[in-house]
């Protein structure tokens, strides 16, 4: 890229903005100045550069002139610009003599100057913002390959590589008021400059000074940079000072010649970028530059001014500039809003036209509210709904009576009363001739669940539990292994009700079964795990879908369940609190619903965090609990996140504390390698007091249900999310005793000291999901390897200001012109499809 390429694309860029002066960050007259000497050294022809001299572009005062005014300049270095492709071009065809034609080998063609050959070559490819970086003058495919380890492959993606950080150059100071290991720039004259060794290393020593004084400049393992300092020119250096032998020294400072042109690694905020091998900073920095004057003006303001104006963002161009240049701090974050508000503003009218085409593409399934069922069932619960249950449930109730598929998200603690919630949705669902579908992340989870249901019905079945082949109406014998997975509830409809468990370790043909009797309609509600979406598995008339745990399954999975009906009514639940802003970010084409009460009776467990040399005092509170009747929980820490690895460490630990600290206690091992009749037999065995103390791993997170279990202790608590430590914290104290949570962590810092306490201190899962949030980031909230989070280059879904405003002008905005339809909102609507494209993978 050309000084005239750059000085082309800016004026450009001038006419598109009705020559507002905001083609370039601080105006024309101050790119000008930057500019001209370096347009000056690329003019060959003596006829040109009077006139280009004649242009008077280094004074100047275009910021003063009426917009006619700048029409009629621009119009005129325009007009420069094309004679000067004229001569350039008359250049390349012109005829030449024979003897010069004999030379070439190439009759009537003229040998062009490389650095016309470049600008040629520059012009021929520098088109569009789909442009493989590879049009940038030194990127090769190589380099590019490696740019691709870092999501960068067309200018588009370049514009937008945003920097991590910025290295404060801005103050330059003269030399002698420079100090010791702070980060400061100067500007000095190199006086001498020369290859030197350092021990057996070969490097650049310089001797550069101002009127204050003269410093030592060293440069390890770069000897080469000695040819680049030419005596008597200006340098910027900015990097930090040292001292040695008691004299300043600048230690392989970043440094820059001063030419009249724009500083870029030095005497600025200068930008640091992601690197990888074989990439690095200095190169990436100007490849960075290049992209900017080359191509930022092609980048359209796809935004509508009214939000710009409301929001008080940037432009495009000023923002992509900014990001990468900023003029200031403030400059630099104010770009970095416009981008990270272009993200989820995007985001947002997705999930709407997601919501929307979800909702009204196809017409759902209106149910009949029996309130005879309901209070049938509530009848005889041994417990009565709290308000938040009895909203939410009216919230439900009415989505399901309408001709509008339902999509909520339903959120609540553990232990707030969920599953009841969804019982009842179910047994609305079965009771208007549909069935029903309960889908959990994992085995432990989908058995309980399928325990519990079937307990709760079972209590209000006039009798109870019936055998398989009465409820069923089949010739099928009842053997015990089948009635293990398939039971029957009578008491709330005329005939009936038929549940299964349905996972992945029942055998084939206990699988084949089960699918039969599905596709049959003679099973109403299936409970069980990712096994329900195998192609196989095909529904008579599903008409309710929940989903549990759903941050848990990927897009495709939930798609796939869904798919199984004709557009049914979905419920997806949560036991993990995520901030309402978020939520509604992330899943804003689900309506929202909140348990925020516990039933009544229910005490907040007690938590201590201790230090691993207090582990004899934890395990002497865990033997006075058994000993007082009661059972408990320990858990092993998270390894890498990797299932194998975590159940060998807790099978290491379930020895020693076996064979070391508990011998005359009864220990049980949970982890998620265990085939899920093993897990099964375990649950079983503590559920019914049998076991002590049950070591686990973080499987437990989730759905264990265990009224004696009073204590919980966790191992490696530095190592989990508040939120997830929360989650183990409600496994304990379900019942009428007392709960107790003990945090240990080997290496308790300041840092995790005061992330752990906050468990003390606090105890509302949706407060400790803003701090670990704030503190860890939403990769970490969620987990790593969690499905559900959109890939986004900028913004944070931890900043939940800008979250709201985005949202809330999506909604603006899709309330006026849903479809984008209006002229204005065409660039919207182009930049909308493009983006969703590259959220395919998110829900």
């Amino acid at each position: 890229m050309t000084s005239i390429d750059s000085l082309r694309n800016v004026l450009k860029l001038e006419c598109k903005k009705a020559y507002a002066n905001s083609a370039v960050i601080g105006g024309l007259d101050k790119y000008l100045r930057n500019q001209v000497e370096s347009i000056r050294q690329s003019i060959a022809d003596p006829q040109l550069l009077t006139s280009f001299d004649g242009l008077n572009l280094a004074n100047s005062d275009y910021g003063s002139l009426s917009v006619n005014e700048r029409r009629g300049w621009v119009t005129s270095v325009f007009d420069w610009i094309s004679r000067l492709e004229e001569v350039e071009r008359n250049t390349r065809i012109s005829p030449v003599s024979s003897r010069e034609r004999n030379k070439e080998g190439a009759p009537g063609v003229a040998k062009v100057h490389p650095k016309k050959r470049s600008l040629e070559r520059s012009e021929g490819t520098s088109r569009g913002l789909d442009s493989p970086i590879t049009v940038i003058r030194g990127i090769t495919p190589s380099i590019a390959t490696k740019f691709a380890k870092l999501n960068v492959r067309t200018i588009h993606d370049l514009l937008y590589f945003s920097p991590r950080r910025y290295v404060d150059y801005s103050q330059s100071k003269l030399i002698a008021e420079l100090k010791e290991g702070d980060e400061q720039t100067s500007i000095a004259t190199i006086w001498q400059a020369r290859v030197a060794t350092f021990g057996s290393k070969r490097g650049t020593e310089a001797i550069v000074g101002d009127k204050t004084g003269n410093i030592r400049v060293v440069w390890f393992n770069q000897p080469y940079l000695a040819k680049k300092f030419p005596t008597n020119a200006r340098l910027v250096l900015s990097g930090t000072v040292g001292i040695f032998k008691g004299q300043k020294v600048f230690e392989s400072p970043e440094w820059e010649l001063l030419e009249g042109k724009e500083l870029i690694h030095t005497g600025r905020l200068v930008p640091i970028y992601p690197l990888t091998q074989g990439l690095y900073a200095r190169r990436v920095r100007r490849w960075a530059k290049e992209a900017i004057d080359g191509w930022a003006w092609q980048t359209d303001e796809f935004l509508p001014s009214e939000i710009r104006a409301r929001c008080r963002l940037l432009d495009l161009f000023g923002a992509i500039t900014q990001i990468h240049y900023p003029d200031n701090q403030t400059m630099a974050e104010k770009a970095k809003e416009r981008l990270a508000f272009d993200e989820l503003f995007l985001l947002q009218l997705g999930v709407l036209a997601r919501k929307r085409d979800w909702q009204e593409s196809q017409p759902g399934n209106a149910f009949y509210i029996d309130q005879e069922i309901i209070d049938r069932f509530l009848h005889c619960l041994p417990f009565t709904l709290t308000q938040a249950q009895e909203k939410v449930l009216q919230e439900i109730l009415s989505n399901l009576k309408q001709a509008r598929a339902m999509s909520r998200l339903l959120q609540g603690e553990v232990g707030s009363g969920k599953t009841v919630i969804a019982v009842l949705a179910l047994l609305i669902a079965v009771s208007n001739g549909y069935q029903g579908v309960l889908m959990a992340p994992t085995e432990v989870l989908a058995e309980q669940h399928f325990d519990n249901i079937c307990g709760y019905l079972s209590k209000v079945g006039a009798n109870s539990l019936s055998s398989m082949e009465r409820c069923l109406e089949g010739p099928l014998p009842c053997r015990e292994e089948q009635a293990s997975n398939i039971r029957c509830c009578q008491g709330f409809l005329s005939r009936p009700l038929a549940l299964a468990l349905l996972i992945g370790s029942l055998s084939n043909s206990e699988k084949e079964d089960l699918h039969y009797k599905i596709k049959q309609g003679k099973i109403d509600i299936v409970i069980g795990t990712h096994a329900i979406i195998q192609k196989e598995v095909k529904f008579s008339k599903l008409g309710l879908a929940v989903i549990d745990e759903q941050h848990r399954f990927g897009v495709l999975q939930r798609s796939a369940l869904r798919q199984k009906g004709f557009n049914p009514h979905v419920l997806v639940m949560t036991a993990t609190p995520i901030p309402r802003t978020m939520a509604l970010t992330l899943y804003g084409d689900l309506d929202l619903s909140v348990i925020d009460e516990l039933p009544p009776g229910r005490q907040v467990a007690k938590t201590k965090c201790l230090e691993a040399r207090y582990r004899g005092k934890a395990y002497d509170f865990l033997r006075r609990q058994v000993s007082a009747g009661r059972q408990a929980f320990i858990i092993c820490p998270l390894i890498e996140e990797s299932e194998s690895l975590e159940a060998k460490a807790a099978t290491t630990e379930y020895e020693h504390l076996s064979r070391e600290i508990f011998p005359d206690l009864r220990l049980g091992l949970l982890h998620g390698q265990m085939h899920s009749s093993e897990k099964e037999e375990v649950m079983r065995c503590f559920r019914a007091g049998q076991i002590d103390i049950l070591v686990a791993t973080s499987v437990v997170e989730v759905g264990i249900d265990v009224p004696k279990a009073s204590t919980i202790l966790v191992e490696g608590a530095d190592h989990f999310g508040l939120s997830q430590l929360h989650q183990f914290r409600g496994r304990v104290g379900r019942g009428k005793e007392q709960g107790y949570c003990i945090l240990i962590s080997e290496k308790l810092s300041p840092e995790v000291k005061d992330r752990l306490q906050l468990m003390e201190k606090i105890h509302d899962g949706f407060a400790l999901a803003e701090k670990d949030l704030e503190l860890r980031g939403p990769g970490e909230f969620f987990g790593t390897h969690q499905s559900g989070l959109p890939d986004l280059k900028i913004a944070k879904l931890s900043n939940l200001r800008l979250l709201e405003l985005a949202r809330q002008e999506a909604i603006t905005l899709f309330l006026h012109d849903p479809d984008l339809k209006k002229a204005e909102h065409q660039l919207l609507s182009q930049q909308l499809s493009q983006a969703l494209s590259n959220y395919a993978e998110w829900s």
